[in-house]
């Protein structure tokens, strides 16, 4: 099933767009659609929200807590009741 998008866009920026779907072989309707796929599947990058880069030491620790994690090691077990987690705690020490 497919469904209709209407939406207002200044004429000159269509014109440009459309001419520049047509130099590469492609209907803008084409066009239209590739970039909504491009953009739910999130590689258009439309510059809105900006990404969160680490500093170097900071990349590292999440790298580290990543690969523990994906080796069972540096985590506590799981709890069924604050009781066991606090003798946890005690005896960790």
């Amino acid at each position: 099933m497919t469904t209709q998008v209407t939406f207002k866009i200044d004429k000159k920026l269509k014109d440009l767009a459309m001419k520049k779907a047509q130099n590469e072989g492609l209907p803008f309707g084409a066009l239209l659609k590739l970039a909504t796929k491009a953009f739910v599947e999130g590689t258009l990058d439309i510059g809105l929200v900006k990404r969160e880069e680490f500093n170097a030491k900071t990349r590292r620790d999440i790298n580290k807590a990543l690969k523990d994690l994906k080796e069972g090691k540096n985590f506590s077990p799981g709890f069924t009741n604050a009781k066991d987690a606090i003798a946890y705690l005690k005896s960790a020490n």
